[in-house]
């Protein structure tokens, strides 16, 4: 007996309110539908149904059933959705998360590749310069720039980056280039906020952890409004190695102090739980992975 099949007839007849009836939805005979549902009371050793002339109405017996059934019938549903959802092509929405600056800068070229390699698919981002609780916002995938804590979640490292104190070409000449961490007391110094230790900035020296105070010229909650006030020539100011790659390459900004850096943070991708993940989960989890371990602004070499 496929007891299964069996479990789709008996919620069948009670869903129609007779056997000639679930028949008709089934594309099956009567006989043959009232034959399996004695075969499975017979199976059970239990009424699932009372039967008069006119009508077929539930047992006890069979109300109990009928909601284990519809469970039963509800999880082998979901469990083909989800073999066909992790085999198949992928498809439907993606949520992604990332910090702002990182998002608008790293981020969102491999989005437009992804969705260009993928056409099924689509993106829903969301940048923002917080802790996103990827459970409780829906997000399936983030890119987060941090040490991670332990959690039930999937976490992929593509490199790290440093956190690294710059400023322009003109500054420096006007000014000198700082060669200690104890020299920033005779320059202009721009705080970004979120790299700042309470009014410090943290070095590394002889292999100790110090930090040094800084007189600050401007305080500012973004990166991008720092970096523009070095570029700019108006101090020095630290931020992480991404945020500025192509104002080093073109010679805009100059790293300065680097033998005094801390330890780099990490970049991770994550996800959910590797078994739960599905096509387009997936897809977007290797892309993501196979840019970022690729892109020339993260260090590869480091952890």
């Amino acid at each position: 007996m496929d007891q299964l099949r069996a479990m789709v007839v008996f919620a069948a007849v009670a869903d129609a309110g007779g056997f000639a009836a679930a028949g008709r939805v089934l594309g099956l005979s009567a006989p043959s539908v009232t034959r399996t549902v004695s075969d499975l009371e017979t199976k059970l050793g239990a009424r699932l149904f009372h039967r008069t002339t006119r009508s077929v109405k539930l047992s006890d017996i069979g109300v109990r059933y009928l909601q284990d059934c519809r469970r039963i019938l509800i999880d082998v549903e979901e469990a083909e959705r989800q073999a066909k959802g992790l085999h198949g092509e992928p498809n439907g929405w993606v949520s992604l998360t990332g910090s702002v600056l990182f998002g608008r800068l790293v981020l969102t070229p491999l989005v437009f590749d992804l969705m260009d390699a993928f056409p099924q698919l689509s993106i829903s981002t969301l940048f923002v310069d917080r802790v996103v609780h990827m459970q409780d916002e829906g997000i399936d995938v983030a890119v987060r720039i941090a040490h991670l804590p332990d959690s039930s979640l999937t976490a992929i490292k593509v490199g790290t980056v440093r956190r690294v104190l710059c400023a322009s070409s003109a500054y420096l000449e006007a000014r000198s280039v700082p060669k200690s961490p104890d020299d920033l007391v005779d320059h202009d110094c721009i705080a970004f906020l979120p790299m700042m230790v309470g009014e410090a900035w943290p070095f590394e020296v002889e292999g100790r952890a110090v930090h040094r105070r800084i007189e600050t010229r401007c305080r500012v909650n973004r990166g991008d409004t720092a970096i523009a006030a070095a570029v700019g020539g108006r101090g020095i100011t630290r931020v992480l190695s991404y945020m500025i790659a192509d104002q080093v390459q073109s010679g805009a900004l100059r790293i300065v102090l680097p033998e005094f850096e801390v330890a780099p943070v990490p970049v991770h991708v994550v996800h959910k739980e590797a078994r739960h993940t599905t096509a387009r989960v997936r897809a977007a989890v290797d892309h993501l992975v196979s840019g970022l371990r690729s892109l020339p602004a993260l260090d590869h070499n480091s952890g």
